[in-house]
């Protein structure tokens, strides 16, 4: 597998290319953004996934993304970023990126986050489509549909929906969302999987589904069909 990385800051950036190394990757690393749009954009690359800094300088991390996207190129990209508010991880979302990481991090995590954007969940292969109520995710095209609006799900988006579509009405915890979506029981904090159920709500409500991630005290979440409050 082979991971284009593009990192101002040299001594991150080595250390990382060193681990994803010595875990069997291929990567390609550089330290400027206008080097790393060319090879950002060079699809003789023939890369697997990015992980792309937001901050580059010349050309910064979010141009280089969109530019991707323009392109029509569809690997997986992680966005780091020193930029820690929800609005912009939010805005690096939609604009492409498939998963962010905060600054500082542990390579471990972006190892986890690597391996949870470069599987397909085993249940989820087998299946061409999860559905309930007036919800529907399509496997292959990694969108979600309510009636007649489709939606482009992130790899991470589209992981943490199918584990919810496989169970509707069952709540499920923390803990277990987790280690599912990304396979470790620390390395990932529970901060992030509340920004994940945060933007899975507002798919939600961008498509029109009657459907709600609702929050269970002391527990976890649920899949659920509204609930009609008028009498």
């Amino acid at each position: 597998m082979k991971i284009l990385l593009l990192e101002d800051d040299k001594y991150l950036c080595d250390n990382m290319k060193q681990q994803l190394t010595k875990e069997g990757y291929i990567v390609d690393a550089c330290n400027d953004g206008e080097e790393g749009f060319l090879l950002a954009l060079d699809q003789r690359g023939d890369y697997d996934l990015a992980v792309i800094d937001r901050m580059l300088p010349v050309v910064d991390g979010l141009s280089i993304i969109k530019a991707m996207r323009n392109k029509k190129m569809q690997i997986p990209i992680i966005i780091i970023t020193g930029m820690s508010e929800l609005q912009d991880k939010i805005e690096g979302l939609d604009n492409g990126a498939d998963d962010y990481l905060t600054k500082p991090f542990h390579i471990s995590e972006l190892s986890a986050r690597i391996r949870a954007l470069t599987r397909r969940p085993a249940v989820l292969a087998e299946k061409s489509c999860l559905s309930f109520h007036d919800l529907s995710l399509d496997i292959s095209k990694r969108q979600l549909a309510c009636k007649s609006n489709h939606l482009a799900l992130t790899p991470t988006e589209f992981h943490l929906m199918g584990i919810f579509l496989e169970k509707p009405e069952i709540v499920l915890t923390r803990e277990q969302l987790i280690q599912k979506v990304w396979e470790t029981d620390t390395a990932v904090e529970s901060k992030n999987l509340d920004n994940y159920i945060y933007f899975l709500r507002k798919r939600l409500r961008t498509v029109g589904s009657e459907c709600v991630l609702s929050s269970v005290y002391g527990s976890g979440f649920i899949l659920e069909v509204k609930h009609d409050t008028k009498p």
